[in-house]
C-alpha cells in the first residue's frame, strides 16, 4: 500500500484542480487505497462513475462524473461533464485524458485479473492510460467476483497491484411498493416470450421485471443488472442458451455469489453494450426507463432538477434509439404520475431541463400506459394527459396543451 500511496501521492498535472484519478464506480469504488492515498493528494480530480456515498473527500477533491450517483449529487465542487454513456471512453483519449486508473479488481488468476462487478467504462480508461503512459493500479479483493469477457485485464497492462480483504458493497432488493407495482405491472404486460430486456435504475424497472417470472425465452442486454436477472433465471424464463449481457452489477451477497464464475453472465465495454446499432441488432428489444418529467411533446427529463444537475444522460438515450430501431423493439419510459417529494405532476406541458430522451414507445404511469410513437402530436398530448398524467393536473394540462396548439 505504500508503494501505491507514494505512487499517488506523487502524480502531477498543469490542471489547476490537480491529476486526475480516474476509478472503479458504482458498487466497486476501491476505498481502503483512497483512505490511504487522498490525505497525501492535497489536489485531485476523482473521476467515477455514479459515485456511491462514503467516499474520503477532502476539500482539494472535485469529484468528477459523467453521471451523477449520490456520492457527488449536490457537492458543491462537482465537475460534471454531459456525454452519452456509450461515448464516455473516448473522452479518455482526450479531454478527460487519465492520469492514473485506480481499480477494484479479483486476484490474479493465470496471468489475469478480473474487474468484477464494475467493468462499464473501465477499458477504455486503462487503454487511454496505457497510451499516455499513466499508471494502472489494481486493487485486487478476494471477495470480488471473477467475471468473464472484457471484464479480464491481462496483468501486463496493471503497473501495481495492492491487496486487500474488505466486504463489497451490497444493493439488498427492496419490494416495491403499489405505485410501482402497478406500473411494472402495465410494462410487463406489454412484454412478450421472445424478448430482450434492458431495465435501468430504481424501483419501477425492478417491479416490472420481478413481474415477469412467467414468461419464457427472455434474453437480457443491459447497462447494468440487480437481483431481478437472477429471479428470471431461476424461474426459467430466460433463454438458457444466450449469454445475459451487462457492463456493471451491483446488488445483494446473494447474486455475487451466482455471478461468480458464471459462464452464463458476459460483462462487456460500455462502447458494445451501449451501442445503439448493437442494441438495434437484439430481438424484440425492450427498454424500460425512468425520468423526473415528461412532456406532452414525448420529451423526458431524467438529468436535472432546477436547473441543478441531477444525474445525466447514463445509457437512458442509448437503449431509447437502439430499442427503436430493434425489429419488434419498443422503449418504455415509465414512472409515477406525481412525484411524492416534490409533491408535483411528473407529465408537465413543457419541460424546462435539458432533454434526455424522446420518442418512446410509450408513457406508464399507475394511471395507465399512453401510446405515443407513431401517433400524430395532438394524439400524443390526448393520450398522455388522459390515460398517464395524474387526475388532479388533468384540466390544467388541457389548458395548456390548447396555448401549445395540441388540443
Amino acid at each position: 500500500m505504500d508503494q501505491t500511496v507514494t505512487l499517488l501521492a506523487g502524480l502531477h498535472s498543469e490542471h489547476p484542480d490537480g491529476p486526475r484519478l480516474v476509478m472503479s464506480g458504482n458498487f466497486s469504488a476501491p476505498t481502503p487505497v483512497l483512505e490511504a492515498a487522498l490525505p497525501q493528494m492535497p489536489r485531485v480530480r476523482l473521476h467515477a462513475l455514479n459515485a456511491q456515498r462514503g467516499l474520503p473527500m477532502h476539500d482539494g477533491v472535485v469529484p468528477e462524473t459523467t453521471f451523477v450517483g449520490p456520492g457527488y449529487r449536490r457537492h458543491p465542487r462537482l465537475s460534471y461533464v454531459p456525454c452519452r454513456l456509450s461515448m464516455v471512453p473516448r473522452l479518455y483519449h482526450g479531454p478527460l485524458r487519465p492520469d492514473a486508473v485506480l481499480l477494484h479488481t479479483t486476484p490474479p488468476r493465470d496471468g489475469k485479473v478480473s474487474l468484477g462487478l464494475e467493468v462499464n467504462v473501465l477499458p477504455g480508461a486503462i487503454e487511454a492510460a496505457r497510451h499516455s503512459g499513466a499508471p494502472v493500479i489494481a486493487m485486487t479483493n478476494p471477495r470480488m467476483p471473477w467475471t468473464f469477457g472484457d471484464a479480464e485485464i491481462s496483468l501486463d497492462d496493471i503497473d501495481a497491484l495492492v491487496e486487500v480483504d474488505t466486504p463489497l458493497a451490497t444493493h439488498d432488493p427492496i419490494t416495491p411498493g403499489a405505485d410501482a407495482q402497478q406500473i411494472g405491472a402495465r410494462v410487463a404486460a406489454e412484454v412478450r416470450d421472445g424478448s430482450t430486456l434492458q431495465a435501468g435504475i430504481g424501483e419501477v424497472p425492478d417491479a416490472t421485471i420481478g413481474i415477469l417470472t412467467e414468461r419464457h425465452s427472455l434474453r437480457v442486454w443491459t447497462e447494468m443488472f440487480s437481483d431481478g436477472v437472477l429471479s428470471l433465471e431461476r424461474s426459467g424464463a430466460l433463454d438458457r442458451g444466450v449469454p445475459i449481457v451487462t457492463s456493471f452489477i451491483f446488488g445483494s451477497q446473494e447474486l455475487y455469489d451466482w455471478v461468480h464464475d458464471n459462464p452464463r453472465i458476459m460483462m462487456t465495454r460500455t462502447e458494445v453494450t451501449n451501442a445503439p446499432a448493437k442494441i438495434a441488432k437484439q430481438p424484440r428489444m425492450t427498454s424500460i426507463n425512468t425520468a423526473l418529467q415528461v412532456d406532452l411533446l414525448d420529451q423526458a427529463n431524467a438529468s436535472r432538477i432546477g436547473a441543478r444537475i441531477f444525474s445525466g444522460f447514463g445509457g437512458q438515450t442509448d437503449f431509447t434509439v437502439g430499442a427503436s430501431h430493434s425489429q419488434g423493439g419498443r422503449a418504455f419510459m415509465a414512472l409515477r404520475s406525481w412525484h411524492p417529494k416534490a409533491d408535483v405532476s411528473t407529465i408537465v406541458p413543457l419541460v424546462d431541463e435539458p432533454v434526455t430522451s424522446f420518442q418512446h414507445s410509450a408513457v406508464v404511469t399507475e394511471q395507465g400506459l399512453a401510446w405515443v410513437w407513431g401517433r400524430d402530436e395532438r394524439t400524443q398530448a390526448r393520450n398522455l394527459i388522459e390515460q398517464a398524467a395524474h387526475p388532479d393536473v388533468r384540466e390544467e394540462l388541457w389548458e395548456e396543451a390548447a396555448a401549445m396548439g395540441l388540443a
